[in-house]
């Protein structure tokens, strides 16, 4: 019980507003809207005391990952249909509106080959775990994040983002999305091993085997940086044309004349 009175006070401190900004363009929440399809990846860049520390650990503009599953049954009180799955470290896992990500920088993750049954597989994953905890159990590895950029050396900064209690019922952000990848034998960015083939013809064949990597270690860069989804940026969908951008007069400019 004391352990997860204090979890949960790390957990409203870490959730409060940072001294770091955004560094990215808002994405237009219709545009985001209309490019989405079920099981897309939302990444989002936080602005969070949790989010900068990601955000360093990683090297990455995002500290935040969301599963686009499509309009579900439940609502918000305002009567938003709900249509993305997240854990947050609050409230664990839980289905919000697209309107939560209104005024942050986002950017899609887009899956290359998912059969129809595979993506309802993976939203339907995602779903059943709404109402569960968010991973608080061990208070020692969410201090981590006490410091906006922890001192480590740079091949310990991965480790340093896996809470890994081993409960089932609960998961961060990341863990929840890669599980519901793994239900699939869907890749993300396994761990490659180069076999040498047992054929006589063939000395030097080898095939690369695949090996899945723990779902804890997992941060929501990796989505942007695998060779197997696809980055999908709303603007550039909806047929952006910069002919159509209104700039601001710019100043004249004084020029000195030459003597």
């Amino acid at each position: 019980m004391f352990r997860q009175t204090v979890g949960r006070a790390l957990a409203r401190y870490l959730s409060q507003p940072g001294h770091a900004a955004s560094i990215g363009f808002p994405t237009d929440p219709h545009l985001l809207a209309a490019a989405l399809r079920p099981a897309d990846v939302i990444l989002v860049e936080g602005t969070s005391r949790v989010s900068t520390a990601i955000k360093y650990l990683t090297q990455s503009t995002w500290s935040h990952a969301a599963l686009y599953v499509g309009p579900i049954g439940s609502q918000t009180v305002e009567g938003e249909r709900c249509s993305v799955v997240e854990a947050d470290m609050r409230d664990g896992v839980r289905a919000v509106p697209l309107s939560a990500f209104i005024g942050r920088h986002c950017r899609i993750c887009r899956p290359a080959s998912l059969t129809g049954s595979e993506i309802l597989a993976v939203c339907a994953y995602a779903v059943r775990r709404i109402g569960h905890c968010y991973d608080l159990k061990n208070i020692v590895d969410l201090a981590r994040y006490l410091l906006p950029i922890p001192p480590v050396p740079s091949g310990w900064r991965r480790r340093m983002l896996a809470l890994g209690s081993g409960d089932p019922t609960r998961a961060i952000c990341s863990t929840l999305i890669a599980q519901a990848f793994d239900a699939v034998n869907y890749p993300i960015l396994p761990i490659v091993e180069d076999a040498v083939l047992n054929d006589p013809d063939c000395e030097d064949c080898v095939r690369q085997i695949l090996h899945v990597r723990h779902h804890s270690l997992y941060a929501p860069r990796d989505f942007d940086v695998s060779p197997y989804f696809q980055v999908v940026k709303p603007t550039l969908e909806a047929g952006f044309d910069h002919h159509r951008l209104l700039w601001a007069q710019r100043p004249a400019v004084a020029h000195s004349r030459s003597v």
